[in-house]
């Protein structure tokens, strides 16, 4: 065979080497494309850190009180009062206060004389206790209350005072650097969210006395809240 003849058999086999290697690589390329086109995407899952009542309702309305009543603001604003507590909430009293019947076991209730927002000691004691119990939660939540006496106007600073005597004893008695970033405060008067009777069951500062609505009501509730925002 002489050599032009053997150059051209060498060239040709060559050719279809590539030929062929194109080829399976081709429809390897393929097979995978295909494969890729009919895989399920891969679905966003809740981060791990959220507990079992971070609802996306619960998640909001944190969010919204944490920006709107007064957490690190820069203005000094600290809480929201009833009707901006209504924008906030964007719900009716009812269903607010059924986002927080997840936290039965977790959450307290500061009880309150009429006419008054100064803690007793029984106050003192599971305010302290509920604080004391992170547990890691990021924001304590204080939702102030009055009951149905007197004018609501007088209602509304009644349960003001009751909100900023929890922050103020939370101040002296911890000295937690980041308090004020941790605490969102809501007064509610007697307008918006009035408690009923199902949360006489829970853990409240005066567990001995009988417990009416209107009992209730002279009230903050307050809770850890650990959800991933």
């Amino acid at each position: 065979m002489n050599a032009g003849r053997r150059h051209m058999l060498l060239a040709l086999a060559t050719f279809f080497a590539v030929g062929l290697s194109v080829g399976v690589w081709t429809r390897a390329a393929a097979v995978r494309l295909a494969g890729s086109q009919n895989q399920t995407p891969e679905i966003a899952t809740a981060s791990a850190s959220d507990v079992g009542y971070c609802t996306g309702e619960l998640k909001l309305i944190l969010r919204r009180v944490l920006t709107s009543c007064g957490l690190a603001a820069s203005s000094g604003k600290r809480g929201c009062q009833p009707l901006q507590a209504r924008q906030v909430a964007a719900m009716s009293g009812g269903d607010f206060n059924a986002l927080f019947s997840p936290l039965a076991e977790r959450a307290a209730i500061i009880q309150f004389d009429q006419d008054s927002g100064r803690l007793d000691p029984e106050a003192v004691t599971l305010l302290e206790r509920t604080f004391a119990d992170q547990r890691g939660a990021s924001y304590f939540l204080v939702v102030a209350r009055a009951s149905p006496e007197g004018a609501a106007d007088y209602n509304r600073d009644l349960s003001r005072q009751r909100a900023d005597a929890v922050l103020q004893h939370l101040r002296g008695r911890f000295a937690d650097p980041d308090l004020d970033q941790e605490v969102g405060l809501l007064w509610l008067g007697e307008e918006f969210a009035q408690l009923d009777r199902q949360f006489c069951q829970w853990n409240r500062s005066r567990p001995d006395q009988s417990c009416s609505t209107t009992q209730l009501n002279r009230s903050a509730f307050i809770a850890w809240i650990d959800c991933r925002l």
